[in-house]
């Protein structure tokens, strides 16, 4: 919805000790019938929750959210006719959210400004086609609330004594209320959201209350989660009830050092009355909490577990014989709730919780087919052109808070770096697969196209990406604690690969849009990258440099090989993956494909059981530590229960769960043949000692679902179902392929 913004950005004219509300009361103009209908447009600095007459305008939280807000600030629109009276207050309450709490891990606050604000127009239509504005100017007062404090990584302090709701009504203005002032603010920045609200999603309830052997009250809500604890509770004026949070118990205490400095603490102070607390200014990556001052026993029924995240629509499931695997798909799946909140993030919990472009970049298949991320993570690739736009090239994070706190990283200078900056090209390439909708192309095009460019400006005189700062293979689980990024694989021939699979996809794309002379140099460029690559990292056999597990599996599945190279680079990944008894050798960079290269030169048998083994390091090992998310690394917690002593472990991180796209395409076995699902390719590759599977995805056209189950003779037995309209193939090992039409078909091969 467009808006002609005539308000103004005001802020409090003076500090107020608490987090700030703001209020206007107004009449209806009379003599102008019922009111058709009446909008409002709202937007802060800050985080902001808005009602009419007391009654919350919408039910979605920590709006704005997260952007460029030097170039994109996002507004929210809503529908308030029914909350209207003759006579009515607007409120607004402020919060520092992203815009003026801390981010990153300098302890550095207040990074786009120190002023929290808010911007908000009601427009009202009545029936003779008289219109009302009623907008954010001078004429505002602003005064304190019960939120003494509010910090995303540190939490909330509510003061209940302080909670007065008579503000958000029409009525005396309350005691302690002030002026405010307007900002000089430019209204072009305001934009409407392209990506969905953040909302609560469900509760959890407690299930399990103990005391640790300090005496401290600790809770287990079973899953990891994301969000925050509310409850109801009686007890006596002043009473402090504090209740910090953490993913993992240590020495069976709540495990907090892996927050680093963030203290994921809130406060609650009760007024003598019933006291509802709902910390919403804050949220905490969790699923252990220790209460401390709770009047009377604390039992299950005291407290509940909010989930908050972006407002997705679950697209993909997928579930097979062994519970070991369904329990790490669960993980996946709440591993991307939990970090897709507005911004797609590296993790929940810790003092950071940055829109890392690495993770995205390698995480998007598997989203795109768990989540309708569509309208969500275009919304964030339009922060990632603005920021592009201002570097020049594609940075670490998006939205860069980074470049306010330089000293936060031991990084060298800035600049395009492999895989993290190739999700300018990479996430609306699966966006694309995904849904088959190419204005995402059209979007993205211009910021896609400049990505390679900058790439390719960077690379030395023998046509390699082999010089500058590089994360490669990040996470590798045999570097060091405390250098993650000391891989065994050498990051030029990561970073060669991943530029000749963009150079490629960007070819592709100019194509697709009608670029047809930015598809032949890209194309060209694409050329030159893998004649290079095959003259300074390939040896006869398809033996590649460095000789690591991630080089051949990114060699192999991004197509840098010949044919003659092909078998011998899939052998001896094999033979790799078996030294390494079959445990993961991958980090970020590899641990997407290494399954698939396995696949694709014949060794799927290989794949499972890297898929299976259960010992560290692998997919399974956490699961088998009691894990409910995907951890950041391989051995976040070690086999004796102890915390890894890495300054980077979080236990709620998805990159490493990229691995959920090879199982729905070759365990499940559903994969797009065209883009969007038009037309689908059934190829289920049983194996492992699997006995069925079932994967089901609800595409644009309507929903796909692939069965099958071995017989006790052998026999594969398989039923495709796919929706009107679209077409498939059923391509099964030995066989030939048959083709598929839409409804339910069985097939049985022996």
């Amino acid at each position: 919805m467009s808006v002609q913004w005539s308000a103004s950005m005001i802020s409090p004219a003076k500090e107020l000790g608490s987090a700030p509300l703001l209020r206007k009361e107004f009449a209806l103009d009379p003599g102008h019938g019922e009111v058709r209908d009446a909008w409002l447009h709202l937007s802060a600095l800050g985080v902001f929750e808005a009602s009419v007459n007391g009654t919350p305008v919408a039910d979605d939280v920590l709006s704005p959210g997260w952007s460029a807000y030097e170039r994109r600030l996002r507004y929210r629109s809503h529908d308030v006719a029914p909350l209207l009276r003759e006579r009515s207050a607007l409120g607004v309450a402020l919060g520092n959210g992203w815009y003026r709490g801390r981010l990153a891990w300098t302890g550095a606050r207040a990074l786009y400004g120190d002023r929290l604000a808010a911007i908000a127009q009601l427009e009202i239509t009545f029936a003779d086609g008289h219109r009302q504005v009623v907008g954010t100017d001078t004429t505002w007062a602003a005064g304190p609330s019960a939120v003494t404090a509010d910090d995303l990584y540190d939490g909330q302090t509510v003061d209940a004594r302080r909670h007065d709701p008579s503000w958000a009504h029409p009525g005396q203005v309350p005691e302690g209320w002030t002026s405010v002032v307007a900002l000089d603010f430019a209204t072009d920045r305001l934009t409407p959201y392209i990506g969905p609200p953040v909302r609560r999603q469900e509760v959890v309830r407690p299930q399990r209350i103990w005391t640790a052997p300090s005496g401290r009250t600790l809770v287990d809500f079973g899953q990891n989660l994301v969000g925050w604890l509310r409850c109801t509770v009686r007890g006596e004026a002043g009473r402090q009830i504090t209740i910090r949070h953490a993913e993992v118990l240590e020495d069976s205490e709540l495990g907090v050092r892996p927050l680093r400095t963030a203290q994921a603490t809130d406060r609650f102070v009760l007024s003598g009355g019933e006291d509802f607390f709902e910390p919403t200014f804050t949220f905490h990556g969790f699923r252990y909490a220790e209460v401390d001052g709770w009047p009377g026993p604390l039992t299950e029924e005291s407290l509940e577990a909010v989930v908050v995240h972006s407002d997705l629509r679950r697209t993909g499931f997928f579930e097979c014989s062994e519970p070991l695997l369904n329990q790490l798909h669960r993980n996946v799946v709440w591993g991307l709730k939990g970090n897709f909140l507005d911004v797609p993030t590296d993790c929940p919990q810790r003092d950071e919780r940055l829109g890392w472009t690495g993770d995205i970049a390698v995480f998007a298949p598997t989203a795109a087919f768990l989540y309708d991320v569509d309208a969500l993570l275009r919304d964030w690739l339009r922060d990632l052109v603005v920021e592009q736009e201002a570097h020049g090239f594609v940075p670490f994070v998006i939205p860069d808070a980074l470049k306010y706190v330089p000293e936060a990283t031991h990084f060298p200078d800035p600049e395009a770096t492999a895989v993290w900056s190739d999700a300018a090209v990479w996430v609306p390439w699966a966006l694309w697969w995904a849904h088959g909708d190419r204005t995402v192309l059209d979007a993205q095009y211009d910021s896609m196209a400049a990505h390679v460019r900058r790439a390719a400006s960077l690379l030395s005189p023998t046509g390699l990406w082999d010089r500058g700062f590089q994360f490669g293979d990040w996470l590798d689980p045999t570097a060091p604690p405390d250098d993650p990024a000391r891989a065994k694989a050498d990051p030029g021939v990561v970073a060669t690969a991943c530029l000749y699979r963009s150079a490629r996809t960007v070819a592709e794309a100019a194509t697709l849009t009608g670029r047809a002379d930015d598809a032949a140099g890209f194309a060209a460029l694409a050329d030159r990258l893998r004649t290079a690559f095959r003259r300074h990292y390939v040896r006869d056999g398809g033996r590649v440099h460095s000789d690591a597990v991630t080089v051949y599996a990114l060699a192999i599945v991004f197509g840098l090989l010949d044919e003659d190279d092909l078998a011998g680079a899939g052998d001896r990944l094999a033979e790799l993956v078996a030294e390494g008894g079959y445990h993961v050798a991958t980090g970020f960079a590899g641990t997407p494909y290494v399954t698939d290269a396995l696949t694709r030169t014949g060794h799927v048998d290989d794949a499972y059981r890297l898929l299976l083994e259960r010992s560290c390091p692998s997919w399974l090992y956490p699961v088998t530590m009691g894990a409910t998310t995907v951890w950041e690394r391989w051995d976040s917690m070690l086999p004796d229960g102890t915390i890894n002593r890495g300054q980077m472990t979080s236990f709620n991180h998805y990159a490493l769960g990229a691995v959920a796209d090879w199982m729905h395409r070759t365990v499940g076995g559903v994969a797009p043949l065209t883009p969007g699902y038009a037309t689908v390719r059934v190829a289920p590759r049983p194996g492992g000692g699997l006995t069925w599977a079932t994967t089901s995805l609800k595409t644009r056209h309507g929903e796909v679902e692939v069965r099958w189950r071995l017989a006790d003779d052998g026999g594969l037995w398989v039923r495709t179902t796919l929706p009107d309209g679209v077409t498939g193939v059923l391509s099964l090992p030995g066989r030939d392929d048959v083709a598929l039409g839409p409804g339910t078909v069985e097939h049985t091969v022996r």
